[in-house]
C-alpha cells in the first residue's frame, strides 16, 4: 500500500477534469464513467504496464507523475515523456489494437484510475466530444514526438538541456520568490535519458549552467535562476 494517502473520488469532482478527455461530458455521463472507473496507488518505482503486453483498458492520472520509457537493444532506458495528473495512459495501443510500446512507471507515490476497454470503445462511439478530444491528444503526442526528433536531430547537448529545463519548467514550474522551482525530481541518468546523452555528458552540462548562473540546484530539484538567458542556449525565441 502507498506510503502517501488517497482518496478516491467521483470523477465530477476531480481537480484535473477539465484537463482531460471527459471534460466536455454532462454530468450525467461523467456519473456513468465514474461509476466503471478502478482507481488504484502505486508507489514510487512501481510499473503500471510493461512494454510488450497486451491493452486492456485506459489509465487516468489522477495524481502523482508516470514516466513512459522505452527499452533499447542493450536494455538502456530512453524515456519518451512524463505524464501527470490529468493526462491518460496507453491510448495510442488502446485504440491501434497493439501492445504497448513503452513501460509506465511511478515517479513518485501517485494515483491512477483505470477504465476497461469495452466501456471505453463503447463511450467513443457514444460521445463524439470524447472521440474528439482523443483525437486532439494524439495529435498533441504527434506533435511532440517530431519536436523531439527533430530536436534531436538538429540541436547539440547544451541546446536540448535548455529546452529541456524550460519544457519541464512550463508544466511543473512553480514561482518561489525571484526564481522558478520545477516540481519534478529527476535523477542525472533521467535527465540524460529525455536530452539523449550520456550521464557524464548530462553532468558536465549542469554544472555549466550552474556556473554560469542559469540554474542552481537543492539535491534533485532544480531553480531557474535566468529563464532569458535558458531561452538562448536553447535557441528559442522568447516571444
Amino acid at each position: 500500500m502507498s506510503s502517501k494517502a488517497f482518496k478516491s473520488i467521483q470523477c465530477e469532482q476531480c481537480e484535473c477534469k477539465d484537463r482531460g478527455i471527459f471534460c466536455d461530458l454532462e454530468d450525467l455521463a461523467l456519473a456513468s464513467v465514474s461509476g466503471k472507473k478502478v482507481m488504484n496507488t502505486y508507489k514510487k518505482g512501481q510499473t503500471i504496464f510493461y512494454e510488450g503486453n497486451p491493452p486492456f483498458g485506459l489509465y487516468c492520472i489522477n495524481s502523482g507523475k508516470i514516466k513512459i520509457s522505452k527499452t533499447g537493444p542493450v536494455g538502456k532506458e530512453s524515456i519518451v515523456r512524463i505524464a501527470s495528473s490529468g493526462d491518460m495512459l496507453g491510448h495510442r495501443s488502446l485504440f491501434s489494437h497493439e501492445n504497448y510500446k513503452a513501460t509506465a512507471t511511478a515517479m513518485e507515490d501517485s494515483a491512477v484510475c483505470f477504465l476497461d476497454k469495452k466501456f471505453i470503445l463503447a463511450l467513443l462511439e457514444k460521445e463524439p466530444s470524447v472521440a474528439l478530444n482523443v483525437i486532439q491528444k494524439l495529435s498533441r503526442d504527434m506533435g511532440a514526438a517530431e519536436d523531439k526528433s527533430a530536436a534531436l536531430s538538429q540541436k547539440n547537448v547544451r541546446e536540448r538541456l535548455a529546452e529541456l529545463i524550460l519544457t519541464l519548467n512550463q508544466t511543473y514550474g512553480r514561482t518561489e520568490g525571484d526564481r522558478r522551482k520545477l516540481d519534478i525530481k529527476l535523477s542525472r541518468d533521467e535527465l540524460a535519458s529525455m536530452v539523449g546523452t550520456a550521464n557524464e555528458t548530462i553532468i558536465r552540462f549542469v554544472s555549466e549552467f550552474k556556473d554560469e548562473g542559469l540554474i542552481e540546484e537543492d539535491g534533485k530539484t532544480i531553480y531557474i535562476l535566468d529563464e532569458k538567458k535558458l531561452l538562448e542556449f536553447a535557441n528559442l525565441s522568447d516571444c
